[in-house]
């Protein structure tokens, strides 16, 4: 029964989005180890830029420092 959490910063994801993510790792855990789609579970959570690090600064300013 594989879980798989993905985590991707709120900026607009759209539903079909979600929908292709779901579908892509449900499939590829068929494909690659035989895991039964039926029992896969796939949870997207979405997370605030200022909730997220990256070199030691949340995504938001990591980003203003690279433009």
């Amino acid at each position: 029964m594989p879980y798989v959490n993905i985590k991707v910063t709120d900026e607009g994801v759209t539903r079909e989005q979600k929908s292709q993510l779901i579908k892509g790792v449900t499939d590829l855990l068929y494909d690659v180890l035989g895991k039964a789609p039926d029992s896969t579970f796939v949870v997207i959570d979405e997370v605030e830029l200022t909730n997220w690090g990256v070199g030691g600064l949340n995504v938001e300013e990591w980003r203003a420092r690279k433009s």
